[in-house]
């Protein structure tokens, strides 16, 4: 089982790291609204793994409502009883995109590389921007995560560069007693080089260097690469989620 308040702030801490253009909060939710179309920016997201009811759902509904926003909810799929389950249903939402939410201890990640071996800023760089927008990936999508990426106060920003080409970005927020990992990407054609054990251990010293201890990600359950090397570095997954939206 889960500590209710390590749920509580790593969701929290997730929402300071993607730093969504609003949250607002009732009791056990947060409610984020941002017009870039990235999942985490803008779904509802219980603050503890407790049973839902048909009530807060449509409650939380309206309030998107209000905002002339489309309501996604981001749930736990533990939480999805079948009578929730059946709500959700026939209220139009169907469960997309399955996600783990994956936790780990700092020392897996210092061991991976050097630390120096990648190049951390405090604010968004060129190179690391450059990452996101590499051909083979979507220019539209990766211009989005560095608009979204860029906002927040409580990040830094990795590269990896060679021969004066930077091959793989991420970002480490360091918030609520939390290294939380995001945007992890490795320009094609340079995969399987160990950049990104590079990227992870160079936010790890950051993180270390702050006596922040404990870490967490969110990874793709499709994602099977990406979650062998989060294996390596000690990451386990603490629950999964989707997305759930009206199609």
């Amino acid at each position: 089982m889960m500590n209710p308040s390590d749920i509580a702030s790593i969701e929290r801490a997730t929402l300071d790291a993607v730093c969504p253009a609003e949250v607002h909060e009732i009791p056990g939710w947060l409610l984020p609204y941002d017009p870039l179309p990235i999942g985490r920016a803008q779904s509802a997201v219980p603050l503890a793994h407790t049973p839902l009811t048909l009530p807060e759902l449509l409650q939380i509904e309206a309030h998107y409502r209000q905002r002339q926003r489309p309501t996604v909810f981001r749930l736990p799929e533990d939480l999805i009883r079948p009578d929730i389950g059946d709500a959700l249903y026939a209220m139009g939402y169907s469960g997309h995109h399955g996600v783990l939410v994956q936790m780990a201890e700092l020392t897996g990640l210092l061991r991976l590389a050097p630390p120096d071996a990648a190049t951390l800023n405090a604010a968004p760089s060129a190179p690391w921007a450059a990452v996101y927008t590499a051909d083979g990936f979507d220019p539209v999508d990766g211009a989005n995560r560095v608009q979204l990426l860029s906002r927040s106060r409580h990040v830094v920003y990795a590269h990896v560069s060679e021969n004066g080409q930077a091959l793989a970005a991420g970002t480490g927020s360091i918030s609520q007693g939390w290294l939380s990992i995001h945007g992890m990407r490795t320009a094609p054609g340079a995969q399987g080089r160990g950049l990104a054990s590079r990227i992870l251990a160079g936010l790890a010293a950051h993180a270390a260097a702050q006596a922040v201890h404990r870490v967490f990600l969110q990874v793709e359950d499709d994602n099977a690469v990406a979650q062998g090397l989060y294996r390596k570095a000690g990451f386990a997954t603490a629950w999964r989620y989707h997305y759930w939206r009206k199609d």
